[in-house]
């Protein structure tokens, strides 16, 4: 939670178009980018762990403190699209978000990265994943009814699923997966080539919706290859350490002030912070392994470097449709050319 208003404004400042967020509520971001806009103090509630009922958080950002700029011409205000999961939730946010949300992207389960939870209590498979049932499956007709724009993601990237996408009101589709595997992202050449070749080999990666994972506490999409952070026996060898602490948790301390605390981070630290154990199983630290995955790795102290650890939706299956013939890589040209192809 908070780099998130220091995160905006640098974004902002880099001339970004569109703000994208989920992963809760997010209420307060549309009104902070008004201020932040306007190079005004800001301020974001924080959710606390433990916080008495007539406590509350907040993190401060003043872009007057922290640069030297001028800040006589205001900033663009990104358009703001939350990602939700329920018409419920994009009707809450519509109408009591701080500023204005600009639209909505309806994220199903088989989408990368963290996914909503199922609704009502968590159930898994033979296999350790979430089950997600009709509870789920969202109406698009109240989606509709809120005369906003929305854009489906998860497993949309064909042309069918954008005119079935059109029919049903949206005005388009996100797309995922097939970029980040295209020439052009960020994802190590290594690891995105290693991917393909399985692909046009038949070789199917296989990918888990892992309900542990994240200290997030939100399930969270793992691709499975050898040699990352996906393999039990590798990531037992981790040391654990939380040295970037993007998903730390704030909690109440006995002094009534803020503390941070991950359950990815060593156990005993964990412990002493208040933490639970069962809280700490199967947890991994997404953040050194998303970093090593684009190239960033660290080198702890004792030498270990950190793996990588990759995400992607359901649709990794199909990427080899992207494959020119008798190439091994495709580019994000090749993924627009085929979207756009009936």
């Amino acid at each position: 939670q908070l780099p998130n208003l220091s995160s905006l404004y640098g974004a902002m400042l880099a001339g970004v178009d569109y703000v994208l967020m989920g992963a809760g509520i997010p209420r307060e971001i549309p009104g902070a980018l008004d201020k932040l806009s306007l190079h005004q103090e800001t301020a974001l509630k924080i959710y606390v762990e433990g916080a008495l009922p007539d406590e509350e958080f907040k993190s401060f950002f003043n872009p007057q403190e922290v640069l030297k700029i001028d800040f006589t011409k205001n900033l663009m205000r990104p358009e703001f699209l939350a990602i939700v999961s329920s018409a419920t939730l994009a009707m809450s946010l519509s109408k009591k978000s701080t500023g204005k949300v600009n639209g909505f992207i309806i994220e199903h389960w088989t989408a990368g990265g963290h996914n909503a939870p199922p609704r009502g209590p968590m159930k898994l498979s033979d296999v350790g994943e979430p089950i997600y049932s009709e509870r789920d499956v969202v109406d698009f007709n109240k989606f509709c009814e809120l005369g906003m724009p929305f854009w489906l993601a998860g497993s949309a990237a064909t042309p069918d699923k954008l005119k079935e996408a059109l029919a049903l009101g949206a005005t388009g589709i996100q797309v995922g997966t097939a970029f980040a595997f295209a020439q052009e992202s960020g994802i190590a050449p290594r690891l995105k080539q290693d991917v393909l070749t399985d692909v046009v080999a038949g070789k199917i990666p296989t990918v888990f919706t892992d309900p542990l994972a994240s200290p997030s506490g939100f399930p969270f999409k793992v691709v499975q290859k050898e040699n990352t952070l996906s393999e039990e026996t590798n990531y037992l060898a981790r040391p654990r350490k939380c040295d970037l602490g993007y998903l730390r948790t704030a909690y109440r301390q006995e002094d009534g002030k803020v503390g941070l605390r991950c359950a990815a981070e060593p156990i005993e630290t964990f412990l002493k912070k208040g933490g639970q154990l069962e809280d700490t199983k199967g947890r991994k630290c997404l953040c050194n392994g998303l970093f090593s995955a684009v190239g960033q790795g660290q080198t702890q102290e004792n030498g270990y470097h950190e793996m990588e650890i990759m995400t992607a939706g359901d649709e990794i299956a199909n990427l080899k449709r992207y494959i020119p013939s008798g190439k091994n890589s495709y580019s994000v040209i090749d993924v627009l050319d085929f979207l756009k192809s009936k």
